[in-house]
C-alpha cells in the first residue's frame, strides 16, 4: 500500500529543510507542500538522496512512499523480470526495466512498475540525459504484482493511469487470489488464473510467461 507523505510545519527556530536546488521551507509550510512543488529535475535529485526509500509521484505532484517488499514478492518479481529479460535478449526489440525505475508519464506522474518494457524506437528517441533520469514516457508494457501492502483497487487504478498515458499491454498479477488481469490499449480486460500462461501478444511477440512460477 502506498503512503502519502504528510508532515507538520517545522519550528521556525529549527534548521530549514531543503530539497535540491529549492528554497528553505517557510514558516507554516509543510514538508509535503514543498516536495509537491519540486520540478522534475529537483524531484529526481531528491529521490537520489533517499537511498533507503522508494517514491512515486502523482500527476498533481503529491509524493507517495512505496514500502520495501517482502521476500515472496521479491522472488516473484525476479521470476518475471528474468524471463522478460531472457526473451528480450533473444529478440532485441526493446529495453527491460526492473521495479526501481521511475517513468515520468505524459500526465506528469512518476510511476515505477514492478517490471516494464520499452520499444527500441521509443528508447532511442530519448536524449542521453532523459535516459539517465526518470525517462519521460510510458512503458509499452508494464506489470504490477500485488504485494502484502497493496490493494487490488489501487493497482487497478494504476493500470488505468498507465493506459491513459499510452500503455499498450499491462498485467496485474494477484498471487493472493491466483488471478491475473490483462489490460489492453483497446480498453478490454481479461481475467486469467495462475494455471494459465500469459502471452505478450503483438506488443511482445513470442514472449510467454507461465503464471505457475509465481505460486
Amino acid at each position: 500500500m502506498t503512503a502519502t507523505i504528510h508532515a507538520a510545519a517545522p519550528e521556525t527556530s529549527a534548521a530549514p529543510v531543503v530539497a535540491p536546488e529549492t528554497p528553505a521551507i517557510k514558516p507554516h509550510t509543510s514538508v509535503a507542500d514543498v516536495l509537491k512543488g519540486l520540478s522534475e529535475d529537483e524531484f529526481f535529485a531528491w529521490c537520489q538522496q533517499q537511498r533507503d526509500q522508494k517514491f512515486e509521484r502523482r500527476a498533481d505532484g503529491t509524493i507517495e512512499l512505496m514500502p520495501l517488499t517482502g521476500g515472496e514478492s521479491g522472488r516473484r518479481n525476479s521470476e518475471l523480470t528474468t524471463d522478460l529479460t531472457i526473451w528480450n535478449r533473444q529478440c532485441q526489440l526493446g529495453v527491460v526495466f526492473d521495479s526501481s525505475t521511475g517513468f515520468r508519464l505524459p500526465s506528469g506522474a512518476v510511476r515505477s512498475p514492478d517490471a516494464a518494457w520499452v520499444s527500441t524506437a521509443a528508447w532511442q528517441a530519448l536524449t542521453d540525459e532523459q535516459r539517465r533520469k526518470h525517462p519521460p514516457l510510458c512503458p509499452d508494457f508494464a506489470v504490477e504484482l500485488l504485494s502484502e501492502t497493496d490493494t487490488i483497487n489501487d493497482l487497478v487504478l494504476k493500470m488505468q493511469e498507465y493506459l491513459s498515458n499510452g500503455l499498450r499491454l499491462g498485467w496485474l498479477l494477484d498471487p493472493k487470489t491466483g488471478q491475473a488481469r490483462v489490460f489492453r490499449a483497446n480498453g478490454s480486460v481479461e481475467v486469467k488464473t495462475f494455471d494459465e500462461t500469459l502471452s505478450g501478444e503483438d506488443v511482445l511477440p513470442g514472449f510467454t510467461f507461465a503464471l505457475s512460477a509465481l505460486r
